[in-house]
Order: C-alpha cells, then structure tokens, then sequence
C-alpha cells in the first residue's frame, strides 16, 4: 500500500488526508502528511486482546439512546449501550505490499521517470462487518495495491480477506474474510438521507494504531463536495476522526451505518467527512457481482446554471444542469439533447447542479433507459435517453472486473484502455511488458486486434482470449492525435 496520499484529495488550499494510518515494513512509522497536517507518528495497531466470541448482532429495530430521554438539560448520558451493541462488528484492516516496479500504470507526473521499485508498504484502516458470513467494507485507498489483507476483530479473532472490488471514484472497497465461521457479529447499513443536521452520531474505528476507539459528534453538514472525485456527495461530522479512522463505521444512534469515515482536512478539527450509507448501497450489487462499478454516462459537457447565464438563455428556471457540449454520436446526441438545453430531472430526481447531474445519472446502470426532464429556448421539455457506459477519464484508476476476460486479457499484455469518443484507447502501458515492446504507447487508438474489429475493450479481450499463446498478433492502431494507421504484432502470453 503507498505511503503517499491519494493525489485526489484536496479542498481548496488545505490538505485533505484520508484518515487511514500508513507505515513502513519493518515497523518505522511514517508520515507522509503536509505540513498543514498532524505531526504526531503513525504506526500499525496493537493487536485487540483476546476475549470469548462475538455472537451476530441482533436487527436493530429502535434507538439505543436517544438524547430526548437523557432527562434534564445538561445531563449527559452513556453512549455504552450503543457501542457494546455495535463494536463487534467494527474491525481492524491490516495490509501489506511487496516491493514492485514503478511504471505508468501508476502515472507519476512528468519528470519522474518509471526506474527503481516502491518500497514495501504497510498500513492500517477500520471497516465493518455487513452480514455474518464475513463480508468488510472499507475505504478503497486503505486496500489499493495491497498484496495481504487482514483482518482483526474486537474480540481478537483474526482472518486473511480477499478485496471482492473496489471503486476509486466513491472510494469504497467490499472484503470477504477467509475461513471465517457464519456467525459473526453484524451491523445494518441505515438510511443516510434521513440524517438531519445536528443529528447525533457516533465513529468507532483505529485511529493512529488505537484499536476500537469511540469518538461521538453530530451531523455538521450534508452534500459535501470536497473536490476528491466527481460523485462527492460527504457526510461531514464534528466527531473526531484520525488518520486510521478510514473505512471505519458512522452510526446513527439506533446502530445503523449511516456513513463510512473517508477524509479529513489537515489542520482542523473538527470537520471529517464520510461517504452515506445510501451511495454504498447503491455500489454493493456491483461490487458483489463483478467487482467493479460501471456507471451511466449521457455523453455531456455540463455547467451550472447561474442567473446571468438563465437571463441570457431566456427560461426562468433558476436551478439546473446546462449543456456546454454534446458529444458526436454519444447517448445524449442519439436521443437528441441539444447545447443549451437546461437539465431540471432526471429519471425523477430533481437536478439542481451540474454535480447532482452527474451523481443522478452515475447511479444509474448502462443501457438503462431514463426520462430527462429539460428547458429548451423557455420551454419545457422531455426526452427519454438510453444510457451509455460512463469511460474512464485520463487519471483514473480503471479497476478491472473479476473473474471477466476483460479483465485478464489487456493486462495480461500489460495495457490498459479505455472507451472514448474517438474509440479504444489505450491509456498506459507497463514497462517490459508485450505491449510495451510491441510498441504501443499511451494515447494510441486500437482499431483492429487480428482479424477483430474493435470499438469496446470487450472486442480487445475475445480478440486476445481466442488467440494461441505464443502467437504473434497484428494490431492495427491510429497514432496518437493522428489519423495514421499503424500497424503493430503483439506477443500473446500465457494465459
């Protein structure tokens, strides 16, 4: 796991850090913060002490404490009933990573070069247990690139787990523990868009290494973007969160997760942020079936809509999502939506922003067939759109399904593409790899993969799948920024 932080956090000019505790094998603590972050040493965790085993947690039918039977104003009342219900269900995430070449798949920024080897890494994040046949989720940046995972228990039990998926845009990972037994304790994913602000909540996770610590706050504010991904959508809570807190639980006070502990702002205290219940959820089919998470895509450039730019396209909506750009033949252009129309719903949802746009329709499958509600020259309009598979955007992290041939095949040659407009493209290519001395670089636009015409990444992997290992094979590609046509014979490995 890399001691650096995620490069998508930010929040302005303050250092946003995820809140999971990273060190180096060997047991040196690192720190790898800004200086606007803490400074006290980071470290792995103790190990729990032992106790006799959890039994699963009963459904949680009513409040475990509700402030409005604390008695008179000022009494302060004990949280311990909630927590003894709930914390053995919360877990320790341990990982570890061997040495590996530095290439581009990682995309270090120009200038760095791709020689040399990360070092071992080693960290630690929290989770939680979502049924008792041992299924974790966690925070995707506390697993990413790890080599070993495991997981440790309250009561001191401890069980390798293997990463089901990940989804590096909400970061959420799904964990299933090995060899676990079927009765382990549990905690229900709760109702996220039922929290009001100053509604009481409570965190249970590891930070800095302190397993099982309890923190408790309320709910400061809802729908935060922090600029860390294009789906934000953050709880924020004044309850204390730490480095070692990330994909630790926030529950309600009737000991549902209402949000997994995500990031903090370095410096500050007091305001943490968590990803809702209800977008996990969402993502959990998905990651349960494939792995991954494929996400609509309309095929739009958008922008909010400001009062200047209502007046100057003359509707009198105040809120909505405008089209700057419409992409040739994308699912917005097939279904007729037009530069300057003024998105209001859709399949719906009410669209009060560009961002709420592109949250509405991520949530949605590909080929899902929706209505957008919309303005068009002052007036309103509707117009059905079967969505597309939402590309991966230069940057991203393209996680790979499970168990697919899609997700085989191109790595297995050490390439990895993506969908665009102009069509397959490949987006980085791993040093010494068959492609790599094939000649294929970043950019390039796969055309044809033998006798295969190519136009998705699934035409790449049967293309790949159903030639003989050993063979050479002839790709056909269009240069980067270039109508050139190359050609190109790649070595097919084993499988």
């Amino acid at each position: 796991m890399p001691c650096s932080l995620p490069s998508r956090r930010f929040l302005s000019a303050l250092a946003l850090l995820p809140a999971a505790t990273l060190g180096a094998c060997g047991g040196q603590a690192l720190g790898s913060q800004t200086s606007a972050a803490p400074t006290a040493a980071l470290s792995t965790p103790a190990p729990a002490k032992a106790a006799a085993p959890s039994t699963p947690a009963a459904p949680v039918q009513q409040a475990l404490y509700s402030p409005a039977a604390s008695g008179a104003p000022g009494t302060l009342t004990s949280l311990a009933p909630l927590v003894d219900a709930v914390k053995g269900a919360v877990v320790n995430v341990e990982v570890r990573s061997r040495p590996r070449p530095v290439s581009s798949m990682r995309r270090l920024p120009p200038g760095f070069g791709f020689e040399g080897q990360t070092p071992s890494r080693q960290g630690a994040g929290s989770g939680f247990i979502i049924d008792p046949a041992g299924t974790v989720l966690t925070n995707n940046h506390v697993v990413q690139d790890a080599d070993l995972v495991r997981v440790k228990l309250d009561d001191g039990r401890a069980f390798d787990a293997e990463v089901l998926g990940r989804d590096p845009l909400t970061d959420v990972a799904l964990l299933k523990m090995k060899n676990a037994p079927g009765n382990l304790p549990s905690v229900p994913l709760g109702d996220s868009d039922a929290l009001r602000v100053g509604d009481a909540v409570m965190a249970i996770g590891n930070p800095f290494g302190l397993a099982s610590s309890v923190s408790a706050g309320i709910l400061s504010a809802r729908a935060r973007d922090i600029h860390a991904g294009p789906y934000d959508d953050f709880l924020q809570t004044d309850a204390a969160i730490n480095p070692g807190n990330s994909g630790g639980p926030l529950f309600n006070m009737k000991g549902e997760v209402v949000g997994m502990n995500t990031a903090i702002i370095g410096g500050a205290t007091g305001i943490g942020f968590a990803v809702p219940s209800n977008l996990i959820r969402n993502l959990l089919s998905q990651l349960q079936e494939t792995g991954v998470v494929r996400r609509g895509w309309l095929g739009l450039a958008i922008q909010d809509l400001t009062p200047d730019i209502a007046r100057a396209l003359g509707v009198e909506v105040t809120k909505g999502a405008v089209v700057a750009g419409v992409n040739s033949g994308g699912p917005g252009a097939r279904a007729g939506l037009r530069e300057e129309d003024v998105i209001t719903s859709v399949d719906g949802k009410p669209v009060d922003s560009a961002g709420a746009l592109t949250r509405a329709v991520g949530q949605l499958r590909p080929d899902s067939r929706v209505k957008v509600e919309l303005v068009r020259g002052g007036k309103a309009q509707t117009v059905e759109v079967t969505l597309g598979t939402r590309p991966a955007m230069e940057g991203e992290e393209e996680v790979a399904p499970r168990n697919g041939p899609t997700a085989t095949a191109p790595r297995r040659i050490g390439v990895q593409l993506a969908n665009t407009q102009d069509g397959v493209r490949v987006m980085a290519v791993e040093p010494g790899s068959p492609a790599e001395r094939a000649g294929l670089v970043p950019g390039m636009v796969l055309v044809q993969v033998g006798d295969q015409k190519i136009s998705s990444p699934e035409d790449v992997s049967k293309a790949l799948n159903a030639a003989k290992p050993g063979a050479a094979l002839l790709l056909r590609v269009r240069a980067p920024n270039s109508d050139t046509t190359l050609l190109r014979a790649v070595e097919v490995p084993e499988r």
